[in-house]
């Protein structure tokens, strides 16, 4: 009699774990000796910092203390990034750099500043010197214009020290804003990724507290949604729980001792684990999908994006994941209470905001934000399915 084969991958997750090109993460050190002996190891001998204007305005910060400790190696420094990473701050910093003749990029400060960063690199391979010229490389470019991000052999590349707790300094992607639409739009090379990220705790004692939170937020952003994602895996999941148990620790210990190091260090190290299984593949939701249209369009910061946003995204996603959701709430250590709860309690407990009004934004513009919204594929990859404006609605009403 015969008999029927069955296909023995049938019910298998499949997918891929990806590996991003950088090369070590130095931790726990001052981030000036980190960057010069970085910089030795790679025989790089003009090396050009750029950061953001507030860090520039310091005169003893980490800016200031990486350049004096780079010495002669110092080729110059742009710092007048802005918040989202406009265009125009990259061609104008990628100018400096090529005027300079740099031959290593340290991007300083937080996101914006490291995203920039990673751009300018895009900037320099292909020579663009206009905010317009970056168009053909975002993703998602027009098809009939779109072209493949092509690093020459010998590509110049770049270290990142870490000021905030947004964990840029780990991936291969870089969020930049176009001024003319005010949408952020994604750049991504696996090189583009810092060869080396610095976790220098003593770097962040300059940060506002409040940014340094709000940041931290973004990172609990990104345990959460990636532990939820269906793409989530047995070889991503335990990263992203680590990642949120470490920050839920953390944070309120910085709160009560904001000079120690060990806790900040500790927050170093759970925005690394939070974001290794974005870096590996793992999409976010609709917290960052809908955080996007929020920072582009209405220049909020991406920090409260986060914090905003993700205690409406777990309430809205409960109906469809709540026994993955309480996972959650064990690793924050409180197993009987809602996940959605626990995280807006930690992010008012720091003093930040956890409504859309408090960020600023007024009602007439929630139906043009939930447009927006779903332009951006975390939206679409959210583990409730979005089908439309209404359910983009639904969640911005629990986040008003």
């Amino acid at each position: 009699m015969p008999t029927t084969m069955s296909d023995p991958y049938q019910g298998l997750q499949a997918g891929s774990f990806a590996m991003s090109a950088q090369e070590r993460i130095v931790h726990g050190v001052p981030a000036g000796a980190a960057v010069l002996a970085e910089a030795e190891r790679l025989g790089a001998q003009r090396v050009f910092l750029i950061s953001g204007r507030t860090l520039g305005a310091l005169t003893d910060g980490p800016l200031q203390r990486v350049a004096a400790a780079l010495g002669a190696r110092h080729a110059g420094t742009f710092a007048a990034v802005r918040a989202h990473s406009p265009r125009e701050d990259v061609v104008a910093a990628a100018a400096a750099a090529r005027a300079c003749g740099a031959d290593l990029l340290v991007g300083i400060g937080g996101g914006s500043a490291i995203d920039a960063a990673k751009a300018v690199q895009l900037c320099l391979w292909h020579g663009l010197t206009s905010a317009e010229s970056m168009e053909p490389y975002r993703t998602g470019a027009a098809a009939e214009s779109a072209r493949a991000i092509a690093p020459p052999p010998d590509a110049i590349r770049m270290l990142a020290v870490s000021t905030t707790l947004s964990a840029s300094e780990f991936t291969a992607m870089a969020g930049i804003t176009d001024s003319a639409t005010q949408a952020k739009q994604m750049f991504a090379h696996r090189l583009m990724v810092p060869r080396v990220a610095v976790l220098d705790p003593a770097a962040t004692l300059d940060t506002p507290e409040g940014l340094l939170f709000s940041t931290a937020i973004r990172s609990v952003d990104h345990a959460v949604e990636t532990w939820c994602s269906p793409l989530a895996t047995p070889a991503t999941e335990a990263l992203s729980l680590q990642g949120l148990r470490l920050l839920a620790r953390a944070l309120p210990a910085i709160q009560a001792a904001p000079q120690a190091l060990a806790p900040r260090l500790d927050a170093q190290f759970g925005m690394w684990q939070a974001i290794a299984a974005l870096a590996a593949g793992v999409q976010t939701g609709a917290s960052h999908g809908i955080g996007y249209a929020l920072g582009a369009g209405f220049n909020v910061p991406h920090g409260h994006t986060s914090c905003v946003l993700l205690p409406a995204v777990l309430q809205w996603n409960a109906a469809a994941n709540a026994a993955r959701q309480q996972a959650l709430s064990q690793a924050m250590g409180a197993p009987d209470r809602p996940a959605h709860e626990l995280v807006r309690g930690l992010i008012a407990g720091l003093g930040q905001p956890v409504s859309l009004r408090a960020v600023g934004l007024r009602e007439d513009q929630l139906g043009d934000l939930a447009q927006r919204a779903l332009a951006y594929p975390p939206v679409q990859a959210n583990p409730r399915p979005i089908r439309g404006v209404e359910d983009v609605r639904e969640i911005l009403a629990l986040a008003w």
